[in-house]
């Protein structure tokens, strides 16, 4: 379905033609929390290790986003196998080219486990790779769109060093002796959809888009949300694990970008108290070999079991049922952290139950068909997962539940959300979902949890481990609360 990176389709035995003018590579692959972990080398180091992969240390599974190793040593990487090396292996349909950093080459990886070359267990491009390769090992793919909110901060000036020297590193100076509250929005005030707003920052603004466009991960809208600073980027729907690839890389291109022009992204899904928080929401379908969309039904049911599924084919509703059946056990996935649990409280048109409706922004799972929407279009968005959710933990999640909706041919067991119907009042039918990480671990960590189902032990116990570390850390911490 083509190639996920900036529309060059290379082969080992191009690579180096491809690379002949080049002198270095930077590589990357993705952490359990989603950020980037990688390193610059020599194109003839590049050119060695690119076919069988090359030595990574294991630790970047051992530690959290700040390098703190985790509390309590966890499989893939630990002191008792000495923090080992994985296997490494770039992705050559990554390719891409960094516009901000002179066009140097750049490859994703994926991390394979030196023993039996499989994905590492926690791997995030692996674990949706491995899920993916089940649809299409029965004919079908999937395709995704991403949209996320984020707030932007001007960096303050670090009176420490040089007054005129603004750079994201001064924040954290800064946050150590004043409140974050005092860090200053990039605009003020709460305009969404503002066309005056943008030209305040036009060259930052025009920057990231076209960025995006020659990184290979194209932006299909781009707009002020509401909120001071807010931006909110749709990028453009694609295959599933292109789709990821291009969500993880949308905030490297963001906070680089950022960094040259004295302004830092915040990808948190609640930075700030009384306004709104930052969505991560994905869109999903199914398509068959031929690219027609699986969730479609071809005509309209004339006695559907809820008027919103008329146009819904019957792998779409067992699909849905999937994800109403297992969303409760992937909550850690989709709300990651302690923040992420600020931003899904009632009456903030955020869900905070087990919901679905058609063209329902404020239930979990809106469902996007006929009539309002196209045959082609017909698809699910999954509205729970924040701006700090990692794209392909999640993906990878949200596939496999709703896959195993499909091969159990699961039924949906609740009615839709009714228009004007507020999601967690009264009439609503759903669960409630987790309020807190500590909750939403426990409940995936269960024996019985669907997440062990579809997404296996292994994982599980590493990424439940790796969020009992956050939970332990905010039990310890002291707050200004």
């Amino acid at each position: 379905m083509g190639d996920s990176g900036g529309g060059t389709k290379i082969t080992y035995d191009s690579l180096e033609d491809v690379l002949r003018d080049d002198t270095k590579v930077k590589v990357a692959g993705i952490d359990i929390d989603g950020v980037l972990r990688g390193k610059l080398m020599s194109k003839k180091k590049f050119l060695g290790i690119a076919k069988d992969g090359f030595g990574f240390c294991s630790v970047i599974f051992g530690w959290d986003m700040h390098d703190q190793t985790y509390f309590k040593e966890l499989k893939i990487s630990n002191a008792e196998n000495g923090y080992q090396d994985m296997i490494a292996v770039p992705d050559l349909s990554s390719y891409r080219r960094i516009p901000w950093e002179d066009n140097v080459p750049f490859f994703l990886v994926s991390f394979l486990d030196p023993n039996h070359r499989g994905p590492i267990s926690a791997c995030p491009r692996g674990l949706l790779k491995t899920t993916v390769d089940k649809l299409e090992r029965h004919g079908f793919g999937a395709m995704a769109g991403v949209e996320y909110e984020f707030f932007q901060f001007r960096v303050p000036v670090n009176n420490a060093t040089d007054p005129t020297e603004r750079k994201p590193s001064s924040i954290a100076k800064f946050l150590q002796e004043k409140s974050h509250n005092a860090l200053p929005s990039l605009t003020e005030g709460m305009f969404g959809y503002s066309l005056t707003r943008p030209v305040h920052n036009q060259e930052y603004y025009y920057g990231i888009y076209d960025a995006c466009e020659k990184f290979g991960c194209g932006i299909e809208g781009w707009h002020t949300e509401t909120g001071p600073g807010v931006f909110e980027a749709a990028l453009e729907y694609g295959e599933v694990k292109q789709m990821a690839d291009k969500a993880a890389l949308f905030k490297y291109v963001v906070k680089s970008l950022g960094s040259k022009f004295g302004i830092t992204p915040c990808f948190m899904a609640k930075p700030r108290e009384g306004l709104p928080g930052c969505s991560g929401h994905l869109h999903v379908s199914l398509v068959d070999q031929s690219g027609r969309n699986m969730f479609y039904r071809g005509s309209r049911d004339p006695s559907p079991q809820y008027q919103d599924l008329e146009y819904l084919s019957d792998m779409g509703r067992h699909f849905l049922a999937g994800l109403l059946d297992g969303l409760p056990d992937i909550m850690p996935i989709v709300a990651p952290t302690i923040n992420s649990y600020k931003r899904l409280v009632e009456n903030f048109w955020a869900p905070v139950t087990v919901s679905w409706g058609l063209e329902h922004r404020a239930a979990s799972i809106r469902l996007i068909a006929p009539p309002t929407a196209s045959a082609k279009a017909t698809r699910f968005e999954i509205r729970v997962p924040g701006a700090d959710a990692n794209p392909f933990l999640v993906l990878a999640a949200i596939l496999a539940l709703g896959w195993r909706g499909v091969e159990k041919k699961l039924e949906i067991e609740m009615p839709p959300l009714s228009k004007g119907q507020n999601v967690g009042g009264a009439s609503d039918k759903g669960t409630r979902l987790a309020k807190g990480l500590k909750e939403a671990t426990t409940q995936m960590m269960r024996k019985e949890s669907v997440a062990r189902e579809v997404l296996g032990d292994e994982f599980v116990e590493h990424y439940g481990g790796t969020r009992e570390h956050e939970i332990r850390l905010w039990d310890e911490a002291i707050t200004d609360w």
